[in-house]
């Protein structure tokens, strides 16, 4: 976690995801490139990097966007973090994709204006579009953290041969705050498993990954959706992990419905990571 891409509309979500980032900075003498996606109308879109003869609307934009930059990192919270600001007229997501292969990121934080639960974290927003196309970990973050630390970090799966390299990843991550990973498989009416089968291909998952410090958790639920809330509510998480598979988004990671009352519970931070 060395080197942080934070993108941001320098909205009081976006705030939220620049605090975690320079919390992990700090403790890991980390890096931030921190990149806003400039709207612009459709007919202005130049490359605001900087080349001459721009558009005045463009040279406009650019100028209030550099404004909003200094406003941005003008916090305590921030001082003596290397910080890099890059401006984009494209808003492609493919840019994000381009950031990080440039810049080697290790982690992507962002803010999420999500009111509701998981899936409503990312299906349809801009947080899903960068789900769905980062090669590595994403970090969503929905409330202010002063701190952030992690002892409690729910690992939701179901434990599949093709998950193995994203727990290799969630592990690494949770050695990094020295947490207790909590393995939580979800049975539903519609997707039952038993005890015993549950507990073998749980065991066979991560025999391969050297961190003992986990616990083995198989719940049962009206939804995947909801066991992971419920859980997580449960043992009081930090943080809640999951399993992504690219183009796919984690639509399919869910089914049926969930409260307003469950809604309002899921504020928890989400780290996804790709298969």
């Amino acid at each position: 976690m060395n080197r942080i891409l934070v993108p941001t509309d320098f909205s009081e979500h976006a705030e939220y995801a620049m605090k975690v980032a320079a919390n992990l900075a700090k403790k890991h003498n980390g890096v931030i490139y921190l990149m806003h996606m400039l709207e612009l109308p459709f007919h202005n879109k130049v490359d605001v990097a900087g080349s001459h003869g721009e558009p005045p609307e463009a040279l406009f934009y650019k100028k209030l966007a550099e404004k909003q930059f200094d406003d941005f990192l003008d916090k305590p919270y921030l001082d003596g973090i290397e910080i890099h600001e890059t401006v984009k007229a494209d808003i492609s997501f493919s840019e994000i994709k381009d950031a990080c292969r440039e810049h080697d990121i290790d982690l992507i934080v962002m803010g999420s204006h999500g009111a509701s639960g998981l899936k409503e974290m990312f299906i349809g927003s801009n947080a899903e579009k960068v789900v769905r196309n980062s090669d590595i970990p994403v970090l969503v973050i929905k409330n202010n953290h002063d701190s952030f630390n992690i002892s409690n970090f729910v690992f939701a799966s179901d434990f599949k041969n093709d998950n193995k390299e994203t727990y290799k990843q969630a592990a690494e991550f949770a050695k990094n705050f020295g947490a207790n990973v909590h393995l939580l498989m979800v049975n539903t009416p519609n997707n039952f498993t038993t005890t015993s089968i549950a507990n073998k291909r749980i065991s066979d998952f991560i025999k391969d990954v050297d961190y003992d410090s986990y616990s083995v958790n198989i719940y049962n639920d009206e939804s995947v959706e909801k066991g992971i809330l419920n859980f997580s509510k449960e043992v009081d998480a930090d943080i809640i992990g999951i399993s992504t598979h690219g183009r796919q988004g984690i639509a399919h990671f869910f089914n049926g419905s969930i409260s307003e009352d469950l809604v309002n519970h899921a504020k928890r931070p989400v780290i996804t990571f790709k298969i």
